[in-house]
C-alpha cells in the first residue's frame, strides 16, 4: 500500500521549516563570496552562484515534487529499519560511545572543551597567503639585469639563458624576448628579459626522485614479500615537482641535482621563475613582478635611492643565504641611476663664429647619430621608412662623435667637438610616478615561507631599522595587497553574515537554545578543519576561507537534522506519557540518536563522497580545489562526531529538568 497522502503531508509540514531554514543558512553563508571583487570574485563567484541556484531548486523540489512522488512510488511492504545490515552495524558501533557520553555528561563537555582548545596550536602554525600557486604547466623566466646593459649584451644574455634553460630535460621549448615590443601596452626597459619556458605536459616523463617510505627500513624478507603491494600503494619513485624543477633537490645519499635556478646562474642576473598568467595578472594589477614588493614615495630620486638601499640592506640575505627575516630569497632594488645618457651641450658662441645656429648643429646630431627618414619604401600595402645615419663604427665612441663634421655657411667643415661639449652621464633608465609622486620599487622573492607571515615580520624589522624620512612613505605591494584587501572586506562582511544566520536559525526553530546548539558545531568543526590543514601543510588562503564559509552552512544543516530527530522522539514520548524519569528521557534520546543513525550518516556521507575525490585532484587548478575541500572534509568529520556524541548530552542536560525523577 502506498503511504497515505495525509501522512506524507504531515511529514512535509514537520520538516519544511527546518528544511527551508537550513537551506537558507547555506545560501546566506555564501554572502561573503558575493562581496568579493577582482580576481577573487571571478574565481569563486561562479561557485557561489551555482550552489545557490542548486539549493534553491532542491528546496522547491523537496516540498513539492518529492512528497508527490512518495505517494506514487513508495509501494509494497517497506522493511523495518532495524533489519538493514548497515543500520545494525552503525548502531552497534555508535551505541557504546553514546551511553558512555550520556552517563558522563559533564566529563564529556569538559573533554569537548579541551579538544576545542587544541585547535589553537594548528591555527597558530598556519601561514597566510592570498591564493595557492596555480600550476599553469609552464614557466616564465624574468631575471633582473643592470639598467645600463647594451643592446648587444642584452642579446647575448638572452641567447645564453635560453641555451641553459633548454639543457634541462623537462623543458620542451624556450622562447625569449628582451626589451619591449612596438606597443604602448608593454613599457618594458631594455634590461627586462622575458622567456616563456614550455615544459613537458606529461609529468610521468619528468625525472624521477626516490622517496623513502615507512617500510623502506623493514627487514629484507618482509620487504620482498610485501614489496609489490606496498609499492603499488606508496611508490618508491615519483616524478619531481615544479618546485624541485626550479630549485633542484638533494637525494638521501647527498647527490645534488641542479634545478633551473642553479643552471641559469650568470653574474649580474637575479632570477625569478613565476607562472606566465599569474605574473601578467599581478603586473597589471600592482606592477610588481614578484609576489611581494615595496613601493617608496618621495620628492626626489636621490633620497629615494638612499632609502631604498637602506631598506634592502635590512632584508637582503648574506652570502650564506641567511636574512634578518627568514624566508627571504632575494631583494632587488630598482636601478634608478643606472641608465647612461649622451649629453650634447652646444656652445652658442662657438657656433655663431662659424655662422651656425643651435638648430643647424642639432640637425647634424639628429642625422648622424639618431638617423633621419628621407623616404618611404612601398611594398603592396606595407610602408617602410628609409632612414640614413652614420655607420656604427663612426658613432660608437665619444671621440668619434667629436670628429663628426658640421658644414658651416662659409664653406668650412667644423668638427662637432669644437661646437659642443659631449659627455656621458648617468641617469634614471625609467621614471616612475604614482599618486603624483616619484616612486622607486624594491622587488622581493620569498621562498619556503607564507606570504602573510613574512610581510608581518618584515614590516616590524624595516620600520625599526629603516625609518622613513620626512616627506616619504612606504607601501607594501604585490599579491600581498590582494590578501590584505580580501581580509579587510571579510572582516566587515562575516559579522553581518553571522547575524543573518543566527536570525534565520531562530526563525526556523523558534528557540534560542536550539540556535545555540546548532551554532556550537561551528567552532568545534574548526578543530577538524585546522588540524587537517596543519597535517596537509596548507596555508590559510582565500580558497581555504571559502571552504570554511561553506563548512558553516553544512554544520547548520547536519546540526538541525540531529535536533529534529531528538525533538521528535522527545515529543512522542511526552504524548505517550512515558516521560516520567531520567531513564525515560535517556530512552527517548537513545531513540532519536542511535535509532536514527542511518539518515544522519547518509547526510554526511553524501557530502563526503562528493568532496573526497577533489582532495586527490591533479592538474591545473587542483591546488586551489584541494585547499577548498580540505577544511570541509576535516570540519564535517569532527562536527559529525560531535553531533553524535555531544548533542545528545546537551539535549539531555536541557530536558532533564522536565522529568520528575
Amino acid at each position: 500500500m502506498p503511504p497515505q497522502p495525509q501522512l506524507v503531508l504531515a511529514a512535509a509540514k514537520e520538516v519544511a521549516p527546518s528544511l527551508f531554514s537550513s537551506l537558507l543558512v547555506i545560501t546566506v553563508a555564501f554572502l561573503p563570496i558575493f562581496t568579493l571583487g577582482g580576481e577573487s570574485a571571478r574565481m569563486f563567484g561562479p561557485l557561489a552562484w551555482t550552489k545557490t541556484f542548486a539549493i534553491a531548486a532542491g528546496a522547491v523540489l523537496g516540498i513539492t515534487v518529492v512528497p508527490a512522488l512518495m505517494v506514487y512510488l513508495v509501494r509494497g511492504r517497506i522493511p523495518r529499519e532495524e533489519r538493514n545490515p548497515v543500520n545494525r552495524l552503525s548502531e552497534a558501533i555508535y551505541e557504546p560511545f553514546f551511553w558512555i557520553c550520556l552517563r558522563h555528561p559533564w566529563a564529556t563537555l569538559a573533554l569537548t572543551l579541551l579538544l576545542g582548545a587544541s585547535a589553537i596550536y594548528p591555527y597558530s602554525k598556519l601561514g597566510r597567503e592570498f591564493m595557492p600557486k596555480l600550476d599553469e604547466g609552464d614557466l616564465l623566466y624574468m631575471p633582473t639585469t643592470t639598467a645600463s646593459v647594451s643592446v648587444g649584451k642584452s642579446k647575448e644574455i638572452l641567447q645564453q639563458t635560453d641555451k641553459l634553460i633548454a639543457s634541462i630535460p623537462e623543458v620542451k621549448t624556450v622562447h625569449g624576448k628582451v626589451g619591449r615590443a612596438d606597443t604602448a601596452t608593454d613599457p618594458a626597459p631594455l634590461s627586462m628579459v622575458e622567456t616563456v619556458v614550455q615544459l613537458e605536459t606529461d609529468r610521468s616523463k619528468w625525472r624521477k626522485r626516490t622517496s623513502l617510505r615507512f617500510w623502506s627500513t623493514w627487514p629484507e624478507g618482509v620487504r620482498d614479500t610485501l614489496g609489490p603491494a606496498l609499492r603499488w600503494a606508496w611508490p618508491e619513485e615519483r616524478p619531481i615537482t615544479m618546485d624541485e624543477l626550479k630549485l633542484g633537490w638533494t637525494d638521501a645519499d647527498g647527490t645534488r641535482h641542479r634545478g633551473l635556478d642553479e643552471t641559469v646562474d650568470l653574474a649580474g642576473l637575479t632570477n625569478a621563475w613565476p607562472y606566465p598568467i599569474e605574473n601578467r595578472i599581478a603586473m597589471l594589477a600592482t606592477g610588481m613582478k614578484t609576489p611581494v614588493g615595496i613601493k617608496l614615495f618621495g620628492p626626489d630620486l636621490d633620497s629615494l635611492t638612499e632609502l631604498a638601499w637602506r631598506t634592502a640592506a635590512v632584508l637582503m640575505p648574506d652570502d650564506d643565504g641567511n636574512s634578518r627575516v627568514p624566508g627571504t630569497k632575494s631583494v632587488i632594488v630598482e636601478d634608478n641611476v643606472g641608465g647612461l645618457y649622451l649629453d650634447v651641450d652646444v656652445d652658442r658662441e662657438s657656433a655663431a663664429r662659424f655662422g651656425l645656429t643651435v638648430g643647424d648643429v642639432q640637425d647634424v646630431i639628429r642625422t648622424a647619430i639618431g638617423g633621419q627618414q628621407i623616404s618611404t619604401a612601398v611594398e603592396g600595402v606595407a610602408r617602410y621608412g628609409i632612414a640614413v645615419r652614420y655607420a656604427r663604427e663612426l658613432r660608437d665612441e665619444v671621440e668619434d662623435l667629436r670628429d663628426v663634421l658640421v658644414d658651416a655657411k662659409t664653406g668650412a667643415r667644423v668638427p662637432l667637438g669644437d661646437l659642443a661639449t659631449i659627455t656621458v652621464r648617468e641617469g634614471p633608465p625609467m621614471l616612475r610616478s604614482e599618486n603624483a609622486q616619484r616612486t622607486l620599487w624594491i622587488y622581493i622573492e620569498v621562498e619556503g615561507r607564507d606570504l602573510g607571515g613574512w610581510v608581518e615580520d618584515a614590516r616590524r624589522v624595516v620600520d625599526a631599522e629603516a625609518p622613513l624620512p620626512e616627506g616619504h612613505s612606504r607601501l607594501w605591494s604585490g599579491t600581498f595587497r590582494h590578501l590584505a584587501e580580501t581580509e579587510e572586506r571579510l572582516r566587515l562582511v562575516l559579522p553581518i553574515t553571522g547575524a543573518l544566520i543566527i536570525l534565520l536559525l531562530y526563525l526556523g526553530s523558534g528557540s534560542w537554545f536550539r540556535v545555540f546548539v546548532v551554532l556550537l558545531a561551528v567552532p568545534f568543526s574548526l578543530i577538524g578543519a585546522f588540524w587537517f590543514l596543519f597535517a596537509l601543510d596548507y596555508d590559510l588562503s582565500l580558497a581555504v576561507w571559502v571552504g570554511i564559509i561553506a563548512l558553516l552552512g553544512v554544520d547548520a544543516e547536519t546540526g538541525q537534522v540531529m535536533l529534529l530527530y531528538l525533538d521528535s522522539e522527545y515529543a512522542r514520548a511526552r504524548e505517550r506519557g512515558s516521560l516520567r524519569t531520567v531513564a525515560d528521557l535517556m530512552t527517548a534520546i537513545h531513540a532519536g540518536a542511535v535509532k536514527r543513525i542511518r539518515p544522519k550518516t547518509m547526510t554526511v556521507a553524501t557530502d563526503m563522497i562528493g568532496l573526497l575525490p577533489l582532495l586527490w585532484a591533479t592538474g591545473t587548478g587542483a591546488d586551489v580545489t584541494r585547499r577548498l575541500v580540505a577544511p570541509l572534509i576535516g570540519g564535517i568529520t569532527v562536527s559529525f562526531l560531535m553531533e553524535l556524541l555531544v548533542y545528545p548530552v546537551i539535549f539531555f542536560l536541557w530536558k532533564r529538568k522536565t522529568v520528575t525523577a
